[in-house]
């Protein structure tokens, strides 16, 4: 179908191409009717350009369209080409102030906690950091998107307002001047008329609702008969059911549906189908039968192509609109004047009123540019911002409803431009006066929530899942009530009041609907049989919690408002408890002498509501009322002699009577609902507006009441009135043996009531009950939460209430109360309380949750008992309350508390039999305390003529009265001071009986009293000598018996090494380092240690007896015993890698024989170092499978490792594995023939090898050609002069048992498959090859590690490294052993050939490609094949060091290939020592030999400085390889830090110490090897400059560099865009720490097929990067994130902290983030070390959640 539309389309071109718009545009110039000629124009060319095809071409559309269609209007508007007029009008206008910046999603937002006017001013990364702000308390957000930067908005800042850039536009700006005084008149006209027009068609066709026909003035003549089916987006259905549903309906690949669905996602609607209107409509019909089974089906239109055509030009025309008046204030103007311009049909049907008005019709892609349209255009106008807020309002109910009906989110709805504009205080206050603002947002709000109760209380019962969802979207009309209230007014107008009173009249009616919501009854005898829904209405109250604040707030900066609201808020109350006594009857109370008339109700039978914020709201009024002291100016005019403080406090009454009995284990039937709402009313984030205000509603009443009548109401009402009024019920009540649950019940009620009357009398820390100010609050909420442990900055804040601003507040006070220690490598850092705070802490602070106050409790103590003081918590000090709750405090002196008090004491001096409890008397000692330093505050404030009404101290020395002659609550208290069941209470009981002396000297007035009194201190003094003795006598007592119990332990210690004695030996052997074995060994210590060659150290056999793990049996390590294995992980790794970017292309036909330089990909083995028995293993690896296979069929979670790919869990430690390691003895010793002829020099050597491999090649062609005849056979062989003393045919014995062959097979074979990443196959000739790449490998990334750490090669390395290395590097050797002899020779051959040049190899690599440790190793390892079949005496030791020589001198001439020559003067003149001279002439020799292509001569001292640190590396390695080859040990002068040990390393290795010396001994055969190697083609092309080599030493691979200030990364990653879908913002953006790429994570547009599985960008990427194992920084979530395969990987803490030392995942906090270098070494060296496989098998192992995880798709 393409190729026939190919030339028609062309020609198409042809003709639009050769339109002309300066020749439309002057055509248009000379109309009469404009309109008319545009619309012809658009209604000719727009069908032609868009929409021509099944997919569309953005580029080709858009050149055209500015061509045929935008480039006219330019030219009409300018007048002249639009080239040179656009620069002359952005001359003649002047910058704007404002900044304007609309956000993309991601991008980094600030915010300034200290400027900010409130939190949704924001700042783009550009003006902030050239603001101010940079150094003040900012917050750091990530954008939604659609926001814009409020940088030059004076009323967003409180200082500060403009950055440096926009400053300088603020100069000239005298007063609001009309921008289009820099217009010409015919500008202005032109500009007019083609706004006019273009605005208008762009929004006629965009809310055009026909789908195959035009509007009249746009329809064509002829019309072409193609439509499209267009799909759109909607919130319910969800990306797989578009996909699947897509590939049926237009039967497409799954990918092209990914990209559809993505699309639609988007830009909220895609053509899926394109063609005639029948073909279309199938299409449809199928997608709507498919996706309306559970919810509604998906919306998809057929539409005529070019209404498609024109709507998508009217998009594009919105956007060029856009851009076009970025060129000039007065273009802007214009623009808002033809928006804002009423049209022909009155109300609303301006342009900008009918674009919001159909905004839910429109998609996704359309709403977004309308409204970037009105950011950059009305919002950015100061005159139209107004217009358009007033319209905005106007139209503001049918916006919210269009909303709520809507399904997608808010941020593409017009609703939330609320956010830009309400938040203007100037908007917000003019939206309130003028057009009524707040009762309109309120009644919108009232009109959504329909369901009520018959009371008119709103109704969240039974909500079905539509009125839910409507919920969720109401909620955001109360952001915008809380966006108009959040700046307070500091005038008030007349009109301004009316009005907000008017809104308080609104608000009242909405709370009065909460009053009483969801009210419970108590489930008695069967549990409730459903929860009863109770979230909505909690969910109402935390979004209301702000706003009710601010409400007060508003109404506390205004007297008469605050008497208003406050009289409003009254009569709702009253009318709320009309029916106060709805129909209880009343009844009579008296205790004491004292009577009071209330109403029968019982909690625990009644209805009860938890929900009551009118009564709330009075009570925040009131405090109000006393704060701003209106209370004492006007009192005339409050109705304060009306209230009724009963009805007042009887609501909030029952509401804490309730909370009691829920802890009273009373309403354990009525499920959890009713647990889940006492702790939110207790929680920080509603307790402010619900637990806290219930509170100030008591102390309100009790302040106006008589307080024995309170009392008496409250004991009614905690159903304690009978135990107190009738005498002597609390020994009928323990004699009658009543149940036991309802005795407990009545305790918890006692102890609940005693902590009321605690919080009314002691909680004066709210501004208004007490004479304190806001930071006194905070400040004693920090003590408190802070007195329970050290806190972290997050935690604390989590534990304060925020205000609107998201602010707690505790920055500026927190210095004052508490110490800051720094985090280490982990944890986070904490805030300790200072010690001086302490004696603020109470006991009963009101916050405090039951946990909490027993931790702080026991907190408390052990600080004071650490400081030697006595253990009481007195009661702290507490400032005076305010006036108008001063009478508070005589609850503590009233009759019926001194009785309940005296009751409490009673029960408690009597003990027996009755039923009290020791919190019931900590609860009563306290409230004692209070009153005493009540009185004593009090005496101290006395002035002269004022009589102290407090007179606690004489009514508790006072007994009882005539009948009873109960005892004096004082001598109550003196009697309990010695009860010995009470040893817990004794301090707090001296502190009041001192305290109560202390109070009676004060008040020594009276004559009588000093008898008594003197009384009382002997008794106390007395008794605090014998507490003394007792004391001390106890300390005794425990220090005998502490030294006791010790002995006894090293006693039993000493019993255990004497049994286990080889035990111990054992383990003391194992974990000695080397140097420690030496020292038991014969061997001479001060004798020189060599490691290979004849003169090798011979080290007497060191028996190793080791445990397994599994049957705990012991067992020697011998060559024909079972075999014991250490369980390992091998995995394949770059972490030393050079180049990434290799790729084995067929990894089955790849040859690993010689290792590139580069070291592009390796395998690396590691252990834990645990031992088993093989045959111990294999069990538990079968038992570890058959599990796997009954959990497949069971269920499909993921575990954490992947028994398939044969891993396990070591059975100790748990550590990912995937093989085994055999264990063996030192196999050189095995097959040492021990041999004392001459031996060759390294010359001989060669020549004698060089002979063998000739004749092994010639037997081996002579095996491959057929055998034809015999007799020429055998004169071959006559031909072939066999070396002397060489055996081709003979086979050695393999010495190892057949367990430990089968072991050596295993871990071979392991290391082949996971390094070549092939299936196993043990017979292929690769196994050998990659069993000693590994062995190199994992050698040559241990010394990188000591190195790059500065430690010594020797030093003590941990058991399991030390164990590896010395298992990997035996079982290398051991290996050839199960190895088919002639293809382990064959690999000889060819390594050596690669050195040693003969003619049957050809295409070896050159020297410059030979990784030269990986040589060696090979070399050595593979030489015993060769070497066992030789008998003419050389022994192996020879081999290894002419090996080991032959190598060194290769590589020396590699480095001096590859040296780069910087030359330094400083060291010209110095003289040369003997290896200089050397060097230098080995320099000249390969100067001749490369035929002058090597560059020149450098200094010997610089040749002989970049040999000895290039070869520094390869020694080291060397030295670990036959270190735990031959089992040598190291000498003592390698094992400690510090200098560089070449010397040593030369002894330990037998090289001389000047290097050159090896040329210089072997000169006639190494002058020809060098040439050799020189003359090769590859390094004659490095020499040339045509390609590279590897430079050596090799620089260490380090993660990349991390910037300082997170906010860069965030700004880098939002600039970055999705590489797949064409400029869309990645969601999820992700950085590789190993390479520094940036990926598109966890979206479907970037997942690609690896191994056939669809994967997403990042797993992609570890396979490339690092060869299946990867870091990344997850940047919007500020998350490190490990993958290791498909299916592992885990979360790790991000290397970035806050001021505090915390992590912020997630961003959550927004605190300034910033590097901390210690914590991003961590990760590096977990790299480095190759565990980052590890830690996500611990850290899966850890978190089962983990392993549910997706991995594959981030």
């Amino acid at each position: 179908m393409a190729s026939e539309l190919e030339p028609e389309v062309q020609a198409i071109d042809r003709s639009l191409l050769e339109c002309s718009a300066e020749e439309i545009a002057g055509k248009w110039l000379q109309a009469t009717d404009l309109t008319r000629e545009v619309y012809q124009h658009l209604a000719h060319y727009v069908p032609k350009i868009y929409c021509r095809g099944p997919n569309p071409f953005p580029q080709k559309e858009d050149m055209l369209a500015q061509h045929v269609l935008l480039g006219p209007m330019e030219w009409y508007l300018c007048g002249e080409d639009p080239a040179f007029g656009f620069p002359k009008l952005e001359q003649a206008n002047k910058p704007s102030h404002l900044c304007g910046r609309v956000f993309k999603v991601g991008e980094p937002t600030y915010s300034c906690r200290d400027c900010a006017v409130d939190p949704t001013c924001v700042l783009c990364m550009e003006c902030f950091l050239g603001s101010i702000h940079r150094d003040h308390r900012y917050r750091m957000t990530t954008s939604g998107g659609g926001g814009f930067c409020d940088c030059g908005d004076t009323e967003a800042w409180k200082e500060g307002p403009y950055c440096q850039k926009h400053e300088l536009n603020t100069s000239e700006i005298e007063e609001e001047e009309d921008p289009l005084v820099h217009l010409s008149e015919d500008v202005i006209a032109r500009t007019y008329n083609i706004f006019a027009i273009m605005f208008r068609y762009a929004v006629e066709i965009l809310t055009w609702e026909k789908e195959s026909e035009l509007p009249a003035d746009l329809e064509m003549v002829e019309k072409s008969d193609t439509y499209y089916c267009m799909l759109f987006n909607d919130e319910v259905h969800t990306y797989e059911q578009v996909i699947y549903t897509l590939q049926k309906a237009v039967n497409c690949t799954q990918k092209e549906a990914i990209g559809f669905a993505t699309t639609v996602d988007r830009d909220g609607r895609r053509s899926v189908r394109y063609g005639d209107f029948q073909y279309c409509e199938q299409a449809k019909s199928v997608i709507v039968r498919n996706t309306s089974r559970q919810t509604k089906p998906l919306k998809v239109q057929v539409m005529h192509s070019s209404i498609v055509a024109h709507q998508n030009f009217g998009l594009k025309l919105l956007s060029w609109l856009g851009s076009i008046i970025g060129y000039s204030d007065g273009l802007r103007r214009i623009l808002c004047q033809v928006g804002l311009q009423e049209g022909p049909d009155g109300e609303n049907s301006s342009l900008v009123d009918r674009l919001m008005l159909s905004d839910s019709k429109l998609w996704k892609g359309a709403r977004s540019v309308y409204h970037q349209l009105f950011m950059s255009s009305l919002l950015m106008d100061l005159k139209y911002k107004k217009l358009f807020a007033v319209r905005f309002a106007k139209n503001y109910e049918r916006l919210q409803s269009d909303y709520v009906t809507d399904d997608h989110d808010r941020e593409f709805s017009v609703a939330d431009l609320s956010v830009q504009i309400f938040t203007v205080p100037s908007l917000a206050r003019m939206l309130i006066t003028e057009e009524n603002l707040m009762s309109i947002i309120i009644k919108t709000f009232m009109d959504h929530l329909r369901h009520r109760d018959a009371q008119g209380r709103f109704q969240f019962e039974r909500y079905t899942a539509l009125q839910a969802f409507k919920f969720r979207r109401v909620q955001s009309l109360i952001l915008d009530l809380k966006y108009v209230l959040i700046s307070k007014p500091t005038e008030w107008s007349d009109e301004l009041r009316q009005k907000f009173l008017e809104g308080f009249d609104a608000f009242l009616e909405l709370l009065k609907c909460m009053q009483g919501m969801d009210p419970i009854t108590r489930q008695v005898g069967q549990h409730i049989e459903m929860e009863p829904e109770w979230e909505a209405a909690f969910t109402l109250q935390m979004k209301l919690t702000h706003v009710i604040s601010m409400m007060q707030d508003w109404c506390a900066s205004d007297e008469k408002v605050l008497i208003e609201a406050y009289k409003k808020c009254l009569a709702v109350l009253m009318q709320c408890h009309g029916g106060y006594t709805d129909g209880e009857q009343p009844i009579t109370l008296s205790i004491c002498g004292h009577s009071v008339e209330t109403i029968r109700y019982c909690v625990s039978q009644e209805k009860v509501s938890i929900h009551l914020p009118v009564s709330r709201l009075l009570a925040g009024l009131h405090v109000l009322l006393s704060k701003s002291e209106v209370a004492y100016k006007f009192p005339e005019l409050l109705p304060l002699s009306e209230l009724s403080p009963p009805m007042l406090i009887e609501h909030p009454l029952r509401c804490l009577v309730l909370c009691a009995q829920v802890h009273a284990g009373m309403w354990r039937r009525n499920g959890f609902s009713l647990v889940n709402q006492i702790y939110y009313y207790h929680n920080v984030k509603c307790r402010r507006e619900m637990f806290d205000k219930d509170v100030v509603m008591l102390q309100t009443g009790v302040s106006m009441m008589d307080p024995n009548h309170f009392l008496m109401i409250m004991l009614s009402r905690f159903e304690l009135y009978q135990i107190f009024s009738t005498p002597d019920y609390g020994k009928r009540f323990s004699s009658e043996i009543t149940h036991k649950d309802v005795v407990q019940q009545n305790n918890t009620l006692i102890e609940e009531m005693l902590y009321l009357i605690i919080m009314l009398v002691g909680e004066r820390f709210s501004p208004g009950v007490g004479q304190v100010n806001a930071t006194d609050e905070i400040k004693r909420e920090i003590i408190h939460q802070l007195s329970i442990k050290p806190m972290a900055h997050s935690e604390l804040v989590k534990s304060l209430p925020e205000d609107e601003n998201k602010e707690t507040g505790m920055e500026s006070v927190i210095e004052a109360v508490a110490h800051f220690k720094k985090p280490g490598l982990t944890g986070r850092g904490m805030y300790e309380l200072k010690p001086e705070c302490a004696k603020e802490f109470n006991l009963y602070f009101y916050h405090f949750s039951r946990a909490e106050q027993s931790k702080a409790e026991e907190a408390q103590r052990k600080l004071k008992r650490q400081n030697r003081e006595d253990a009481a918590l007195p009661p702290p000090v507490l400032p005076p309350f305010c006036p108008l709750f001063a009478s508070l405090v005589n609850i503590l002196q009233s009759d019926v508390m001194l009785c309940i008090m005296g009751t409490i004491l009673q029960w408690a001096v009597e003990h027996n039999g009755y039923a009290w409890s020791e919190s019931m008397l900590q609860r009563v000692l306290h409230l004692i305390g209070m009153a005493l330093q009540e009185e004593k505050q009090h005496l101290e404030n006395v002035t002269e003529e004022h009589v102290v009404t407090f007179t606690f101290t004489q009514k508790i020395s006072k007994p009882g009265e005539a009948p009873k002659n109960s005892p004096s609550i004082l001598a109550m208290l003196e009697t309990l001071q010695n009860a010995p069941y009470l040893e817990v209470h004794k301090d707090m009981i001296r502190w009041i009986l001192k305290t109560f002396n202390a109070v009676k000297k004060m008040r020594e007035s009276s004559p009588t009293s000093p008898v008594a009194e003197t009384e009382g201190t002997i008794m106390e003094e007395s008794s605090r000598d014998k507490d003394k003795a007792e004391r001390k006598r106890k300390a005794e007592i425990a220090r005998l018996r502490r030294e006791k119990i010790m002995a006894q332990m090293s006693e039993m210690q000493r019993h255990f090494i004497d049994e286990n004695k080889e035990l111990f030996q054992q383990t003391l052997e194992l974990d000695a380092s080397t140097s420690a074995v030496l020292d038991n060994s014969p061997v001479a210590s001060d004798m020189t240690l060599t490691a290979l060659g004849p003169a090798q150290t011979q080290v007497p056999e060191q028996r190793q007896f080791v445990t397994c793990i599994l049957c705990q049996e012991e067992q020697e390590v011998k060559v024909e015993s079972r075999a014991m294995v250490l369980a390992a992980f091998v995995q394949r790794s770059t972490v030393l890698s050079k180049n990434r970017s290799k790729f084995i292309q067929d990894p089955e036909k790849y040859d690993p024989l010689f290792m590139h330089p580069d070291l592009s990909c390796g395998t690396h083995t590691s252990s834990c170092g645990h031992i088993m028995h093989a045959h111990c293993w294999q069990r538990y690896f079968d038992s570890v499978q058959a599990k796997e296979q009954r959990r497949q069929q069971r269920l499909r979670l993921h575990t954490s490792y992947d028994v398939e790919n044969g891993e396990f869990l070591c059975p100790l430690c748990e550590c990912l594995s995937n093989t085994v390691i055999p264990l063996l003895l030192p196999p050189r010793n095995i097959f040492n023939k021990l041999n004392f002829s001459d031996q060759p020099n390294l010359t001989q050597w060669i020549r004698t090898i060089s002979q063998q491999i000739k004749a092994l090649q010639f037997l081996r062609k002579e095996e491959s050609t057929p055998n034809n005849a015999s007799t020429k056979n055998s004169e071959n062989v006559d031909e072939l002069q066999l070396p002397e003393g060489f055996r081709p045919d003979f086979r050695p014995k393999n010495p190892y048992s057949e367990s430990i062959k089968e072991m050596l097979t295993t871990f071979g074979t392991a290391t082949y498959k996971v390094g070549l990443k092939v299936h196993p196959n043990e017979e292929d000739p690769r196994v050998p090859i990659m069993c000693w790449g590994s062995c190199a490998y994992t050698i040559q990334s241990i010394e990188r590690i000591l190195s790059d750490e500065d430690k010594p090669l020797f030093g003590p390395l941990p058991c399991r490294l030390d164990d590896c290395l010395r298992s990997l590097t035996r079982f290398a050797a051991a290996h050839w052993t199960v190895a088919s002899v002639s293809v382990v020779q064959g690999h000889f051959c060819k390594l050596f050939a690669s050195l040693v040049p003969n003619d049957s190899h050809e295409e070896l690599p050159c020297i410059l490609d030979i990784d030269m440790f990986h040589l060696l190793v090979g070399l050595v390892l593979a030489f015993p094949a060769l070497q066992c079949q030789d008998f003419s005496g050389i022994s192996l030791c020879t081999g290894d060091l002419h090996i080991f020589h032959l190598v060194t001198m290769a590589h020396i001439i590699q480095i001096l290939l590859t040296s780069c020559t910087e030359e330094n003067g400083m060291d010209q003149e110095n003289p040369t020592c003997e290896e200089e001279s050397a060097v230098l002439a080995l320099y000249k020799t390969l100067h001749q030999y490369t035929g002058s292509a090597l560059k020149e001569i450098p200094s010997g001292w610089h040749l002989w400085r970049s040999v000895r640190a290039g070869i520094m590396p390869f020694l080291k390695c060397s030295a670990l390889f036959f270190h735990y080859l031959n089992g040598v040990p190291s000498p003592p002068d390698i094992q400690v830090p510090g200098t560089s040990h070449f010397e040593h390393l030369c002894n330990y290795l037998s090289l001389p110490n000047n290097l050159i010396c090896l040329f210089q001994e072997n000169s006639e055969i190494m002058n020809s090897l060098i040439e050799s190697w020189c003359r090769n083609s590859e390094v004659k092309r490095y020499l040339e400059g045509e390609r590279d080599a590897i430079r050596y030493p090799r620089e260490s691979n380090k993660l990349i560099n991390l910037p300082e200030d997170y906010s860069s990364l965030i700004n880098q990653a939002s600039n970055f865009s999705c590489p797949k879908s064409g400029g869309d913002k990645s969601r999820a953006p992700t950085l590789c720490l190993v390479c520094g790429s940036l990926l598109c994570s966890q979206s479907y547009c970037c997942q690609t097929e690896l191994e056939g599985e669809d994967v997403g960008a990042c797993t992609a990427h570890t396979y490339s990067c690092g060869s299946g194992v990867g870091i990344f920084l997850r940047v919007r979530e500020c998350q490190v994130l490990f993958l290791a395969g498909k299916t592992k990987g885990c979360f790790y803490s991000p290397p970035y902290l806050d001021d505090y030392g915390e992590t912020d995942q997630g961003l959550r906090r927004g605190n300034p983030l910033h590097l901390c270098k210690e914590r991003f070494k961590k990760i590096q060296k977990l790299w480095h070390q190759h565990s980052v496989t590890e830690e996500i098998g611990h850290a899966q192992e850890a978190n089962q959640t983990l392993v549910g995880i997706d991995w594959q798709h981030l």
